[in-house]
C-alpha cells in the first residue's frame, strides 16, 4: 500500500509508506528475505484486522438510492461483512429509488439508524454564497448544500446513538450510497495518530470528498461540512467547490490527512464526452482501484496503452491514480448502453447478480414486508411508512 501525498497540500503531513513485497518471476528464485517480508506483512494485516474487529465502528452512507441494486450489495460485501461489528447508519433523501433500501434487510449485519426524509430546499446564507461556487456542481450551490447537509447528518445520527447507548465510536467510515466496491476495505485504511484518510485522485483542486475514515475527533471535524462554512468565510476563503472546501476545512482545523487508493467508484449517469477533456468515466469492470472516480457498467472503449494515453492528457485535478492496466474508460457521451445489465453481471459475480435481480424484481407487497422487518431490526428509525416508500416506484 502507498499512502500518497495528502491532496498535494504542503501544509499537511506527507507520508510515503511503501511495502515492497517482491514479486518472483518464473526465471527468478524467491529470496528468503522476500518470503519473510510477505509473511511479516500478512501478520501485520492480521493483527490490524483483529484489533478493528474489537473496535466500535460506525459506517454512514449518504445520498440517493439511484443504482443501489448495483452498489448496495457491493458495500455490504466489501465493508459491512468485512467488519461485521460495524453499525450501519443511513442518511438519504426520499425518492423513487428509495424502495431499493429494502435489501438492507438481507445484507446488513447491524443497523443502528435509518433516516429517509423528504428533501426540501435549503436557504442560502450570505457567507455560503461567498465561500461556495455553483460552478461545476450539477445542481449548483444548492446541490453542494444538500450534499453537505447529508454528510453532517451522519454526525447527528451517530452522536444521538452514542448518547443513547452511552459509548463512543473508535472509527467512523463515511461514504456514498452510490459507491460500487470491487474489493474489501483494507485494515490499513484506518490510520493511527489522529490522521484522516481520503481517496487519492479526482481532487478537483482540493481533496477527494467521496469517502473519509477517521477516529471520532477527526470525523467530527471532517463531517461538519455546513457548520464550518462560517469559519472558512472568516478565514477569507472564496468561491470554493466541494473538494477545495473540504481540503480547506481540514487544513484550517489542523486535521492531518492522507490519501490512499481505494477500491470503489461512483456510479453515475452523467453524460460526458469522449475522449474526456476534464471528467473521465471509468468502466466498472476496471481492476482499479478507482478511488471514487465516476463509473458506469459499459463495454470499455479504451484500455491498456489507450487508457494510459488518456491519463497523460487529463488535467491533474481530475486525474485517476492508476496504471499498468488498472483503468478502462467508457464513452459516456450518451445514456447507459443497451444491455448494461449483462455487462454488470459478467464482472460482478453471481452473488451480486442475484441481489441486483432481487431488488429490481421485488413486488410492492414484498417491498413493504422487507421494510417492516428491517424496521424491527433497526434501533433508530426515521422514515415514511413502508407503503409510501414502496408505492412511489409504482407511480414512476
Amino acid at each position: 500500500m502507498i499512502l500518497h501525498e495528502s491532496c498535494k497540500d504542503d501544509s499537511s503531513l506527507i507520508v510515503e509508506k511503501q511495502y515492497s513485497s517482491r514479486l518472483c518471476s518464473p526465471s527468478l528464485r524467491c529470496t528468503s528475505e522476500s518470503v519473510l517480508d510477505s509473511t511479516r506483512l500478512r501478520n501485520e494485516d492480521k493483527r490490524k484486522k483483529e484489533l478493528l474487529l474489537r473496535s466500535r465502528i460506525a459506517v454512514c452512507l449518504v445520498g440517493g438510492a439511484r443504482k443501489f441494486e448495483l452498489t448496495g450489495p457491493s458495500i455490504a460485501e466489501n465493508i459491512l461483512n468485512v467488519y461485521p461489528n460495524a453499525d450501519l447508519f443511513l442518511n438519504s433523501p426520499l425518492d423513487k429509488d428509495s424502495f431499493k433500501f429494502s435489501i438492507f434487510k438481507d445484507i446488513a449485519p447491524s443497523i443502528a439508524s435509518i433516516r429517509i426524509f423528504k428533501p426540501t430546499k435549503l436557504d442560502e446564507t450570505e457567507f455560503q454564497r461567498r465561500v461556495l461556487t455553483p460552478s461545476g456542481s450539477p445542481n449548483g450551490r444548492q446541490g453542494l448544500l444538500q450534499y453537505f447537509n447529508l454528510v453532517e447528518g451522519c454526525l447527528t445520527l451517530i452522536n444521538a446513538f452514542q448518547i443513547q447507548n452511552n459509548f463512543t465510536y473508535d472509527w467512523i467510515v463515511r461514504t456514498r450510497v452510490d459507491g460500487y466496491w470491487n474489493a474489501p476495505l483494507a485494515p490499513d485504511n484506518f490510520l493511527p495518530n489522529d490522521h484522516y484518510l481520503v481517496p487519492s485522485g479526482s481532487r478537483y483542486g482540493g481533496c477527494n470528498d467521496r469517502l473519509g475514515i477517521g477516529n471520532l475527533d477527526t470525523s467530527q471535524i471532517a463531517l461538519s461540512r455546513l457548520s464550518l462554512i462560517p469559519q472558512l468565510d472568516a478565514a477569507g476563503f472564496r468561491q470554493l467547490n466541494s473538494e477545495t472546501a473540504f481540503k480547506d476545512q481540514l487544513t484550517t482545523q489542523g486535521v492531518k490527512f492522507l490519501e490512499n487508493r481505494l477500491p470503489f467508484c461512483i456510479v453515475s449517469a452523467r453524460r460526458l464526452g469522449f475522449p474526456p477533456n476534464g471528467l473521465p468515466v471509468a468502466s466498472m469492470s476496471s481492476p482499479g482501484p478507482l478511488s471514487g472516480a465516476y463509473c458506469r457498467p459499459c463495454t470499455p472503449i479504451c484500455v491498456g496503452p489507450c487508457a494510459d494515453d488518456i491519463m497523460a492528457i487529463l488535467p491533474s485535478w481530475s486525474r485517476i491514480d492508476g496504471e499498468n492496466g488498472t483503468l478502462q474508460f467508457c464513452d459516456a457521451h450518451g445514456e447507459w448502453e443497451s444491455g448494461w445489465e449483462n455487462n454488470f453481471d459478467r464482472f460482478a459475480g453471481e452473488k451480486l447478480v442475484q441481489l441486483r435481480k432481487r431488488v429490481i424484481e421485488s413486488k410492492f407487497e414484498k417491498c413493504v414486508k422487507d421494510f417492516d422487518e428491517m424496521k424491527k431490526r433497526t434501533v433508530n428509525w426515521d422514515a415514511p411508512a413502508a407503503t409510501h416508500i414502496c408505492g412511489i416506484v409504482s407511480r414512476r
